[in-house]
């Protein structure tokens, strides 16, 4: 339980007065895990998150089995949603074939998922940087006639594990190419956590410089050297409104071995909170939400924010 008054509200100039965060630990996180968390209790992580506050709380990804067995009870587990505005559920297509699944259960939030870097692409999707956005262009495209919004992913965006520092002008390419393609948002992942404030803030000037607006840029942090929340900040800075986030710290990325856990939503919440700026999130449901998941895993989370709040219990 949040002890009362805590955290202190000390607001910091120029910084946005509420922020969207986009819950990505039923997909990204679960999809990262071992064991198959059954349908049933997958739906119900999804509605405590939801009923926590989170406006948008990725469900699921619409990809082969094969690839992500984890997450091959798509078509089972979005119709158990069916009390939850389709608008607050995005999910991963990967293909026409992952949108043509999307589309025929009523998704109305699509991501594909790019990479910034040739070898991460080849790893992940079996092709090209340019390739993938061929592949990507038709599933764009018919989201949009469609009226879905369409999220971009683009992993590798700071630091590749085989080719090590990424140049910013190779991944504003990519973004750019993505919003050429129709997507309405960007999501720039530090998929192996090796970015810091400084990367950050420059990447996002570039992004502007190539005209690319703040306002559709979002930002998903993991945080393998403790960096999560200093770039967090340093994108707040900058103007970014929307942050990615795991609840308790769930997942990592299975094609980069470096990749450890994203931001945990807890500890975001927590700096946010504590900054004055809004985010509809109840922090005393997030964490329970949280424990329970982390019960059901058998493990403990790496949330430092949850393991404080478990202490004064």
């Amino acid at each position: 339980m949040t002890a009362a008054g805590l955290p202190m509200e000390v607001t910091a100039e120029g910084l946005p007065t509420r922020v969207r965060i986009h819950e990505v630990g039923a997909r990204d996180g679960l999809q990262n895990e071992q064991t198959v968390v059954p349908t049933e209790i997958k739906a119900e992580f999804i509605r405590r998150l939801a009923d926590a506050g989170l406006s948008t709380v990725e469900a699921t990804s619409f990809v082969h089995p094969k690839w992500v067995p984890q997450l091959a009870d798509a078509e089972q587990l979005f119709p158990q949603l069916d009390g939850i505005d389709p608008h607050r559920l995005p999910v991963l297509v990967p293909n026409e074939r992952g949108l043509d699944r999307a589309l025929a259960l009523g998704a109305r939030r699509v991501a594909v998922f790019g990479s910034a870097t040739e070898s991460f692409a080849k790893a992940n999707l079996n092709r090209t940087v340019d390739e993938a956005l061929a592949m990507f262009a038709p599933v764009v495209a018919r989201a949009k006639d469609a009226g879905v919004q369409v999220r971009g992913y683009l992993s590798m965006c700071f630091g590749d594990p085989w080719e090590g520092p990424v140049p910013v002008a190779q991944t504003v390419r990519v973004c750019r190419a993505l919003l050429d393609l129709g997507c309405d948002e960007l999501s720039l992942g530090d998929t192996i956590g090796v970015a810091t404030p400084g990367h950050v803030q420059t990447l996002l000037a570039s992004l502007n410089e190539a005209g690319i607006p703040t306002s559709r840029i979002g930002v998903h942090f993991h945080d393998t050297y403790g960096q999560a929340l200093a770039n967090t900040f340093a994108a707040l800075q900058h103007g970014v409104t929307t942050i990615d986030a795991s609840a308790g710290g769930l997942g990592g990325c299975p094609y980069a071995k470096s990749a450890t856990g994203n931001l945990a939503t807890e500890d975001l919440v927590w700096m946010l909170h504590g900054l004055g700026i809004e985010t509809g999130v109840d922090l005393d449901r997030l964490a329970a939400t949280s424990v329970w998941m982390a019960e059901v895993l058998g493990r403990p989370s790496p949330s430092r924010t949850l393991r404080a709040l478990s202490h004064q219990e």
